[in-house]
């Protein structure tokens, strides 16, 4: 995490007067606006945007740094350079959120537009669809491919409800697809082909790195669900430590999301771990150990438009209720009383980079 002689250092660099500890830093830090201190001045974030975990306009929304802004912004809490200029993202449990869930995020959306706002971010010329699809060629890409090396600093140690599947986990990158306004041509539900999370129960050592696929259907759908694939370690659902086979909070891992034509390839890596590859068709409903899965939307996502996210998704919600993804997670809101609670998530990258996709 930022410490406070860090941020003096960036507040006498800019020039700025911050109150980040004399109130609560979600509704009271600023972003800093300086080149020299941007993330963006050591990674390409010529196309991201980022949506933070805050409302610090106090306009009711979750705050978001466009492609422009962004390329001299960072914040000293939830989006920075770290002292080997990695890019940090961190997550409270409790914070400002975006429509329709219920966790904080501190994460980067692939804008295939770059700057020019004359498109529209849910047009095809901002976002890549499989080959299969109508038009395709009409797209911002077929396909794509993004390439991260990260490792997970820290995930949430407490939650009300510790045996759901989501709790004491972060999704570090995703393919998301775009919500249509009419979906009788039974797609543009807005689900995600692919989140890949790092979980780590705070009773063991290491943490399980899985994959998850989610069926493309309608959200009143019972047969909407994410299938998990295990990397390292086990499918969320398993209390056992994965001990040597997991990874540590602190340890490097990389993964590579390549969607090729109608097909997404996924490649897992790490200094002390094995390999671990995998693939699954986006244009048909054949899962990713080469079944066919008669509960899911038979083209999987063969007519929605994609986009690619990556940073922190803090799983931690703080929501009380029976839905599967209410965690009820402690958070005040107030950044430093929950950081020292450990109520929070906070990811590192050292590598991302999305370009075009590459044939296996």
């Amino acid at each position: 995490m930022i410490n406070k002689s860090n941020l003096l250092k960036q507040v006498a660099v800019t020039g700025l007067i911050i109150c980040a500890y004399s109130m609560p830093a979600i509704a009271q830090s600023k972003g800093i606006k300086d080149k020299a201190l941007a993330p963006a001045s050591k990674f390409d974030l010529s196309h991201w945007n980022i949506t933070l975990p805050a409302d610090e306009n106090r306009d009711g929304k979750v705050d978001r740094v466009s492609v422009k802004d962004i390329q001299k912004y960072s914040h000293p809490d939830f989006f920075y350079l770290d002292d080997q200029d990695r890019m940090v993202f961190t997550a409270p449990n409790k914070g400002a959120k975006t429509k329709n869930t219920s966790n904080t995020r501190s994460e980067l959306r692939y804008m295939l537009r770059g700057k020019n706002t004359r498109i529209k971010t849910h047009s095809g010329k901002n976002n890549f669809a499989v080959q299969a699809r109508k038009d395709s060629d009409k797209y911002g890409s077929v396909g794509g491919r993004m390439d991260a090396t990260l490792h997970v600093d820290h995930v949430a140690r407490r939650a009300g409800n510790p045996n759901k599947k989501a709790a004491f986990s972060t999704v570090v990158g995703q393919i998301h697809a775009v919500k249509y306004d009419n979906t009788r041509s039974g797609f543009g539900y807005g689900n995600e082909p692919i989140k890949i999370y790092y979980k780590k129960r705070p009773d063991h050592e290491t943490g399980s790195v899985y994959w998850n696929y989610e069926r493309n259907l309608a959200k009143d759908d019972t047969n909407r669900t994410d299938v998990s694939y295990p990397v390292w370690g086990y499918k969320p659902d398993n209390p056992t430590s994965p001990g040597a086979n997991g990874i540590a909070l602190g340890e490097e891992f990389s993964y590579t999301i390549n969607v090729h034509k109608n097909t997404m390839y996924l490649t897992f890596s790490s200094p002390t771990k094995p390999t671990v590859t995998a693939q699954i068709n986006l244009a048909n409903n054949i899962d990713a150990n080469g079944n066919v899965d008669e509960l899911d939307n038979k083209y999987s996502y063969g007519g929605d438009s994609l986009y690619f996210k990556a940073g922190n998704y803090n799983q931690c919600s703080t929501k009380k209720s029976s839905n599967e993804w209410s965690i009820a997670c402690p958070g005040t809101g107030d950044w430093e009383i929950d950081k020292a609670n450990g109520d929070y998530a906070q990811v590192t990258f050292s590598k991302l980079v999305v370009g075009d996709s590459t044939a296996p």
